[in-house]
């Protein structure tokens, strides 16, 4: 007989649940009181605790932080009825099994039910929704889409260790925004952040921005300076476009993550640090190793750890929240009166592209806000509104299997474009680009399942495994 405490004030949601279980091997027991979990937890002898967030009079997420202060060694899965990308960090940073949310998926929630207890799952019933979620809190890494959760619960997953992590993603997903979320839940939080762009600087500026130079050491050295690494001491160092460091950069980098040791330029005393370092990218550093641009041991060392920011047109159900983030920011910064967005206005934002991804949604609201003579944004006051070359429409039921035609109809309105920016490479691009986007969005509506990605995709798991690799797909 297996035992599971459910501590949570809705008696519904673990009545629901012991239906699906067989009575013979599985025994529910309930309280709404989290102050008695850890007692409950001695007295039923629980092999798993379903913890809401929301408790009367303590937090699910306190809750946890006792139960494995107390070296108690059962599998928590935190619940919640809206979704929190915060609460997600702290719930797996305080030790947390998993963290799921309403409504959530029965057979998925069974699936990690039985996975936490070591166990197959029971045949459940339909995947209906246990209970509807209402209400969502706005938190520094703002969206509620599956793509976000998973990556704000990464991040409570590893905030504590001092692995390397390597962030990928496309420019203005907010890869800074994971790193500085990395630092604020981890034990260093407390000391310094510092964040260098190392496609930003020449090389040898590059290599005194992180090493520090002594006197005279080069022209111009009039007087020592402290490095990034040493100013950052105990605390975490974020590498911005780390591709575009150099490879005698990148040998020095590799030592100190290595010995975290280093010389300042011209400078003959060895220094020991302490840092954490974190790394991003917007460009593929398979694509870089292969073509001897960078270092396959640094690489490793860097990546000892992955997160993969998505593209905002990936994650389209994201946009009203960062809209209305950004539109209630810059409106108690300008001091204006914005109440919303019209209709029209956010239709376009939601077909829009995106190209530069979070970080031109938020130019473009802070430009309508500016602009507005009205409490409703309209889509006159943004400025993509006036570019709609970019969205084009594709009539399926006359393409059928012709996809020569459906290619034509997306790509002429945009051909001039790609001939200038990528001449030389467009069909290698061209190529990568829709291989990448059709392995993506196939995982993505497969809930990352290879087996079943790869037969809808028509190819062998080990060519996914392949492509996912040279993509850099995690």
């Amino acid at each position: 007989m297996k035992n599971i405490l459910l501590v949570d004030d809705d008696v519904q949601i673990g009545e629901t649940l012991a239906e699906l279980f067989d009575p013979a091997e599985y025994k529910f027991h309930y309280t709404d009181e989290g102050e008695k979990t850890i007692d409950m937890i001695d007295s039923t002898h629980a092999d798993l605790v379903l913890l809401d967030v929301n408790l009367p009079t303590i937090s699910g997420i306190e809750v946890v932080r006792k139960i494995k202060s107390n070296n108690i060694d059962v599998p928590v899965i935190v619940i919640s009825g809206y979704v929190s990308t915060e609460n997600a960090i702290k719930a797996m940073r305080e030790g947390a099994y998993e963290y799921v949310t309403k409504p959530f998926q029965v057979e998925r929630l069974l699936m990690t039910i039985a996975k936490a207890m070591g166990s197959r799952p029971t045949d459940g019933k339909d995947s209906r929704s246990v209970k509807e979620s209402a209400g969502l809190h706005d938190d520094e890494i703002i969206g509620k889409s599956p793509e976000i959760v998973e990556i704000a619960k990464l991040i409570g997953q590893v905030a504590k260790s001092d692995a390397s992590v390597l962030i990928f993603g496309e420019s203005g997903t907010g890869k800074e925004l994971v790193a500085r979320a990395l630092h604020r839940n981890s034990d260093r939080r407390d000391k310094a952040f510092l964040s260098v762009n190392c496609a930003a600087l020449p090389d040898a500026l590059l290599e005194s921005e992180l090493f520090g130079h002594e006197k005279g050491s080069f022209t111009g050295a009039h007087a020592r300076k402290l490095g990034k690494f040493e100013l950052a001491n105990g605390g975490t160092l974020f590498l911005d476009e780390v591709a575009d460091m150099s490879l005698t950069t990148q040998s020095k980098l590799l030592r100190v993550l290595q010995e975290q040791t280093f010389e300042r330029i011209g400078g003959e005393e060895t220094l020991a640090v302490d840092v954490r370092v974190l790394a991003a990218t917007n460009k593929s550093l398979v694509t870089a190793m292969k073509e001897n641009k960078f270092r396959v041991d640094l690489f490793y060392r860097l990546k000892v750890v992955s997160v993969y920011l998505p593209a905002l047109r990936e994650r389209r159900s994201d946009i009203p929240l960062l809209v209305d983030h950004f539109m209630n920011m810059y409106a108690d910064i300008s001091g204006k009166r914005i109440q919303g967005v019209s209709k029209e206005a956010m239709e376009i934002l939601l077909n829009h592209h995106w190209p530069g991804n979070v970080r031109e949604l938020e130019n473009n609201v802070h430009t309508a806000v500016v602009m507005s003579k009205n409490e409703i944004l309209q889509p006159e006051d943004f400025p993509i509104a006036s570019d709609n070359s970019d969205q084009v429409q594709v009539d399926f039921d006359a393409v059928k299997d012709d996809y020569t035609r459906m290619f034509d109809d997306l790509l002429e309105p945009i051909f001039d474009r790609v001939m200038n920016v990528s001449a030389g490479q467009i069909f290698y691009h061209l190529q990568a680009g829709l291989e990448r986007s059709v392995i993506k969005k196939t995982l993505a509506r497969m809930n990352s399942n290879q087996v079943k990605t790869a037969q809808i995709l028509g190819i062998s798991r080990n060519t996914l495994r392949d492509r996912m690799q040279k993509y850099e797909i995690f």
